[in-house]
């Protein structure tokens, strides 16, 4: 099994946690879509990270079907429950999350081109969505330990990753402050080994 993505992206993260927590053993494939030398559009057609490689050369993308085929296909340390009204409150922080992710990155990559080109009302407008989910995420977790209460699951795993890339690429947002409730459930994510091995590096 071999997963393909870069060290940045927080949904490679998500993959790679997940493939730690559950520990399966596979082979880790540097690339990114943003490099000239890529390679990713040749194995997927959306040119997009991560991408899963099966041992039969089956390719799955994107991280929401590679992180339940992890689950579905390792029985231990389940992340997901069995379809009812639960797991789809836990794909419900998953899409949060992963909206948080996808638009941070968009706001990094607007930010890297010349400031004359940059759209300030579109960035305003994606910033916007980060302090709204944020929010939600913080009202939703209230005092609860985990995510969905007493338990570790996918919706921890999602939420850590979009965390953690704030941490990383956005820094002065210091949401941390403003939640201590979501900085208490990074903390406690952040000592598990899944997490400390997949912190982002540039």
């Amino acid at each position: 099994m071999k997963l393909i993505g870069s060290l940045t992206s927080p949904f490679v993260r998500k993959a790679r946690v997940v493939l730690a927590e559950k520990k399966i053993d596979y082979d880790l494939d540097i690339d990114s879509p943003w490099t000239p030398e890529t390679q990713v559009a040749n194995v997927n057609p959306l040119g997009k990270i991560p991408i899963l490689v099966l041992d039969d050369n089956t390719v799955l993308f994107d991280s929401r079907v590679i992180v339940e085929y992890l689950d579905n296909v390792a029985p231990n340390n389940k992340l997901m429950p069995s379809p009812n009204r639960e797991r789809s409150e836990v794909k419900r922080w998953e899409a949060l999350a992963d909206g948080v992710c996808d638009a941070a990155a968009l706001v990094f990559l607007e930010k890297k081109r010349p400031a004359a080109q940059q759209g300030g009302d579109w960035i305003a407008r994606q910033e916007d969505k980060i302090s709204r989910s944020l929010e939600f995420m913080a009202v939703e977790l209230g005092d609860n330990t985990w995510c969905m209460g007493t338990h570790f699951s996918l919706a921890d795993v999602t939420v850590g990753c979009a965390l953690g890339y704030l941490v990383f690429r956005f820094p002065e947002i210091n949401w941390q402050e403003k939640h201590p409730n979501l900085a208490r459930l990074y903390d406690k994510l952040m000592r598990r080994a899944a997490f400390l091995e997949t912190i982002p590096q540039a």
